[in-house]
């Protein structure tokens, strides 16, 4: 196989597509590469191709059955790579991922299937553009603040915390005071170094804060965010994930219990942002958002 590989030159459609906007330039920028049934890449040129598109995350979309295509097939195969590692759940590269499908090779199935290394996971795009993911739910243990002081102060530095905790997911979970401003969240600037020394056996930090009643907390129709959030990752090669749709399956069964409503608007206030709408259903988080292609090519290996 590997050498079959080598011996030919392939070209695959590729496609850059920021997910959780409806501006170019904003949101989560996700690579979506179209793999054909009958076409094989290693794993390792599927690493080098996310290292080379230096993205948070590039998703491969593969066709599972001989004789189907992008266009008329309701399931396929797809993986997420970082610039230096496969993860085993992206939500803003499955946005992009059904984005891509729907909009450049217009499918036309009511509910797109991906089979993944967490299962499977649906898309479906809705009446308002919209495209929905539906993921899983992760819980979250409270834990003693005074026993993660090293990586509180790396992430947030002297700003008061209110709860800290661990998701299923291995996700830190720092939730901070009420009186913490949206202005003081978009500053902070946590350095990758000191995040990996003061922890090693989480995946991310996501810093977070309650949103309804604060000024600074609408939206651009002047509705008010039930939270916001920054994400880091520096542990999976990424030191802020500008939208990260995963983090937000434990986010949002978390604040789902803090303000007892299940349907919560969420903002990621990383310096491109971006809107999520969430739905916790019992052990699963459905997750709303715009995408736009902004780049459309091919890769040549």
């Amino acid at each position: 196989m590997a050498n079959s590989y080598k011996s030919k030159k392939i070209k695959l459609a590729l496609f850059i597509v920021d997910a959780f906007t409806k501006q170019p330039f904003k949101g989560n920028s996700a690579a979506v590469c179209l793999i054909p049934y009958h076409q094989s890449i290693p794993s390792d040129v599927k690493q080098n191709i996310a290292s080379e598109m230096n993205l948070s995350e590039t998703a491969f979309i593969k066709i599972l059955k001989e004789g189907d295509t992008f266009e008329n097939s309701k399931r396929f195969a797809l993986q997420w790579y970082t610039p230096t590692c496969e993860v085993g759940l992206c939500g803003h590269g499955t946005v992009a991922s059904a984005a891509v499908l729907f909009s450049v090779c217009n499918n036309h199935s009511e509910t797109l299937e991906f089979e993944t290394t967490c299962g499977i996971l649906t898309a479906k795009k809705l009446r308002n553009g919209n495209i929905q993911i539906n993921l899983p739910a992760y819980e979250s243990k409270t834990l003693v603040i005074e026993e993660y002081e090293d990586i509180i102060k790396a992430a947030v530095g002297s700003l008061p915390v209110q709860e800290i905790l661990l998701s299923d997911s291995k996700n830190l979970i720092i939730h901070l005071h009420d009186d913490v401003t949206r202005a003081q969240l978009e500053q902070l600037k946590p350095r990758d170094s000191e995040l990996l020394a003061a922890m090693s056996d989480i995946i991310g930090v996501a810093v977070t804060l309650k949103g309804l009643c604060k000024d600074d907390c609408l939206d651009s129709d002047w509705n008010s965010y039930d939270f916001m959030s920054r994400y880091f990752a520096p542990w999976f090669g990424v030191s802020e994930d500008p939208v990260c749709g995963s983090v937000h399956c434990a986010l949002g069964p978390y604040w789902a219990k803090v303000l007892q409503k299940n349907v919560l608007s969420a903002r990621q206030c990383s310096s491109r942002g971006g809107d999520l709408l969430l739905k916790v259903v019992y052990d699963r988080t459905l997750i709303n958002g715009d995408a736009v292609i902004v780049v459309e090519g091919q890769i040549n290996l």
